[in-house]
């Protein structure tokens, strides 16, 4: 099958996003090793994390072959999945409520993230955006102020996954303008979904030195 919402963002990395119902009756794309790693989990966050995997899986197929998207996934010091088999490519993965996201990197170190919109408070707002961009969500009507603070936090989320840094890289630092599909932070590029593509999902990427 063709993997749902396969987005190309840039040269060699590839984004897809897609509802978890819709991935989960093509689990079998999954490794005995994917349903080692996620015995043991709640119900819930296993249906979730199955269904990301099954995504990785089909993205793997779709864009680096059949015996990519049955290699190894093993897990370095921070929690950044990697194939030890082919170093050449990037992965990672993100879900959240009803939703999965993968990144596929050719040549790139790769991260995603997914959010479902929620309340946020000022705080929140506060300690994630800019004085000048807190201000502009706060004058939002609600929905609009949730979905775009979730975009926001998909970015910063996305970039510390890719640098491998993870919430010790303080993510809420990271700056992200309201409004903006792409941008930069340190080495590293990243692209937002358009809000006609689905939920609020961010991908960030760096070209690895060969």
């Amino acid at each position: 099958m063709r993997t749902p919402g396969l987005v190309p963002v840039a040269d060699g990395v590839t984004l897809a996003v897609a509802r978890i119902d819709a991935l989960l009756p093509h689990a079998g794309r999954c490794t005995a090793a994917d349903r080692s790693a996620i015995a043991g989990l709640p119900p819930w966050r296993a249906r979730q994390s199955l269904g990301a995997r099954t995504l990785l899986r089909l993205a793997l197929a779709e864009t680096a072959g059949a015996r990519a998207a049955r290699a190894g996934i093993d897990v370095r010091e921070g929690g950044k999945p990697y194939l030890p088999d082919r170093p050449d490519l990037g992965i990672n993965y993100s879900h959240d409520g009803e939703w999965a996201a993968a990144v596929v990197g050719d040549g790139h170190a790769v991260g995603v993230d997914v959010q479902e919109p929620r309340a946020v408070g000022p705080g929140m707002l506060r300690r994630c955006c800019t004085e000048a961009t807190a201000a502009r969500l706060s004058a939002l009507p609600a929905a609009d102020r949730e979905w775009e603070f979730a975009r926001i936090w998909t970015v910063q989320e996305a970039c510390v996954k890719a640098s491998g840094d993870g919430l010790p890289g303080r993510p809420w630092t990271i700056r992200v303008d309201l409004g903006r599909q792409q941008g930069a932070w340190k080495s590293y590029e990243w692209r937002s979904l358009r809000k006609d593509q689905g939920p609020p999902v961010s991908c960030a990427y760096r070209r690895e030195e060969g």
